[in-house]
């Protein structure tokens, strides 16, 4: 009797240790897909900057090509635009970092 007591013990202990490993594997499966998808967000935020990088850089160019033509439509555009961005640049930087606070 004492012997089958001793080896449902042996079983109940090797039972609970494959328990906590399976736990522990759950837990290492389950940070590596929450890392793949991490991955996958930071992939696809890149390629949206990369994408809007290009956008802009031909914008640019094709106002620049407007400019150097002559045309005086063209150059007022690329003027506002510059003063707006910089208006906006020294809004958010100052909000940002504080500038914007009111003494009391």
């Amino acid at each position: 009797m004492s012997d089958a007591y001793e080896r449902e013990q042996q079983n109940n202990s090797r039972l609970s240790e494959l328990s906590s490993k399976v736990s522990a594997l759950r837990g290492v499966t389950v940070d590596i897909y929450d890392n793949a998808r991490s991955q996958d967000v930071i992939d696809n935020s890149s390629e949206l900057f990369s994408s809007m990088s290009t956008s802009i850089k031909g914008s640019a160019g094709r106002l620049g090509r407007m400019a150097q033509q002559g045309n005086k439509v063209a150059i007022l555009k690329l003027a506002g635009i510059l003063v707006v961005t910089v208006i906006v640049l020294y809004w958010v930087l100052g909000w940002l970092f504080g500038r914007g606070k009111v003494a009391p």
